[in-house]
């Protein structure tokens, strides 16, 4: 099993999706104009709009910050550390052009589950890529297999992963026994996720700016103790990404190895192209009441994760001096001495909690992903939904006090397939995604609110609910 696996993950890691991800994003921003760019004002707009909800569907907002609760995890903290030890400051420079390409996906997936969501048996919006596979193109079969992918590496084993963290980091800091603080993390879980969905969204709108706010805000006070270091360390990483900084050593210096490993962390990290955040995105009220509108809302969360929030762990890191290339210390370790270099023993235990935080929210979010996969398969009744949360929440507790590696790569695999197959059905609906584009802008360019109109689409007869578009 480990030879298959392996294999897989070299096949879908290895090539197709760190040039497939890449690519679909290129090819959404050509396609959709630079719409990330130039139309980076809406989006801001789409996010300060985004209260409003009804009985069918959360808030935009709150959609965003369970995303967010997703993206934002031990890969803003460990995974850009291993990005910046394998791969040298250019590595987040290669960070930062996959996120502004990536935002272009996100933002087609986003619309496209949007707008081919339904309502649940308790008239609960739900969508996500299993039901534009589905719908959209014809391919039930498509959609059964992603939401299968879906289960196994987002609602149990990337729990179990995200435990071992944090079991990691309160071991560490405070020396608190692994296993029962997977335990009480399992039974603080349990009582946001046996709420549902909307439950798990308002712990996210709640927790999910104070954590991110906590964090930059950290990061604003490193800067402020090295101002003047600050233009040094910005325009290190853009000599790096391109070969022009001398090497601190060995492979670190190489472009390639910057390229590499920044794409591969980047990718990691927002989520872009996935099919995760599209599952929560499906679910909010649009405002307007336009499927473009959510696409427009978490192509945001891709550049708060890449551009600001990985930024700041990695100019804290750069700024410490301890990033040393050779010396084995990578990881949570790293970060963990950078802000230990910064602010004394205080920061081991900043970067325990940040963890805690940026974990759990990560959690919860990736359950409520698993959920619409169930509701697609059919399994979404009392006893289906009650298995799925004993099993998630029991991959909390084995993964707190487990190496996870075996089936960690498992995961990564089950996720390589999801994501491929994410990848082709949004290009195949990608004709779809630029008539709905531009619609919504032109709207706006008159001066009104966009409206989708399901008459001015006359190909989607019967593939979309026509209780929600009409």
């Amino acid at each position: 099993m480990n030879t298959i696996i392996d294999a897989l993950n070299t096949i879908f890691w290895g090539y197709v999706l760190i040039y497939g991800l890449l690519a679909v994003g290129i090819f959404f921003t050509i396609r959709l104009g630079a719409l990330q760019f130039l139309h980076f004002g809406e989006m801001i707009r789409s996010v300060l709009g985004a209260r409003q909800s009804d009985k069918s569907g959360i808030s935009p907002f709150q959609a965003l910050c369970t995303s967010l609760a997703s993206r934002v995890g031990t890969g803003n903290l460990a995974g850009v550390a291993v990005a910046l030890y394998l791969g040298g400051a250019g590595a987040i420079f290669w960070m930062w052009m996959v996120a502004l390409v990536g935002m272009a996906t996100a933002y087609a997936e986003s619309t496209l589950a949007q707008l081919y969501k339904v309502r649940d048996g308790e008239g609960q919006y739900r969508g996500g890529p299993a039901f534009y596979l589905s719908k959209g193109l014809k391919a039930p079969w498509a959609g059964s297999i992603f939401s299968v992918c879906l289960i196994i590496s987002f609602g149990l084993v990337f729990n179990a992963v995200q435990a071992n963290s944090i079991a990691d980091a309160m071991e560490g800091a405070f020396g608190f026994n692994k296993l029962i603080v997977g335990i009480a993390i399992a039974l603080v879980a349990a009582v946001v996720i046996f709420g549902g969905l909307r439950s798990i969204a308002r712990f996210a709108e709640f927790v999910v700016p104070f954590m991110a706010a906590a964090y930059v805000l950290m990061a604003l006070v490193v800067l402020a103790m090295h101002y003047d270091e600050v233009p040094g360390v910005l325009a290190t990483i853009v000599r790096s990404a391109f070969g022009l900084e001398e090497a601190a050593g060995g492979v670190a210096g190489s472009v390639a190895a910057a390229m590499l490993n920044g794409i591969k962390r980047g990718l990691f990290s927002n989520e872009a192209g996935m099919g995760s955040a599209p599952n929560v995105a499906a679910t909010a009220t649009p405002n307007p009441h336009h499927p473009a509108s959510q696409g427009f809302v978490q192509a945001t969360g891709v550049f708060i994760d890449t551009l600001v929030i990985c930024t700041a762990t990695a100019v804290m890191i750069l700024l410490s001096g301890v990033l040393e290339p050779g010396n084995g210390v990578t990881g949570t370790q790293l970060t963990q001495a950078a802000m230990e270099a910064h602010i004394g023993d205080a920061g081991r235990y900043f970067i325990a909690f940040a963890i805690l935080f940026f974990a759990f929210t990560s959690i919860v979010a990736n359950y409520s992903y698993a959920e619409n996969a169930m509701i697609f398969l059919g399994l979404g009744g009392k006893m289906g939904m009650l298995s799925l949360r004993c099993a998630a929440l029991a991959m909390v507790v084995w993964g707190a006090y487990q190496a996870v590696g075996t089936v960690f790569n498992a995961a990564d695999a089950s996720m390589g397939l999801m994501a491929t197959i994410n990848l082709i059905g949004i290009l195949l609906l990608s004709g779809t995604v630029a008539k709905l584009t531009k619609d919504y802008l032109a709207q706006r360019k008159t001066g009104v609110e966009p409206v989708f109109r399901a008459d001015e689409y006359p190909e989607l007869k019967d593939k979309i609910n026509s209780d929600i578009w009409y």
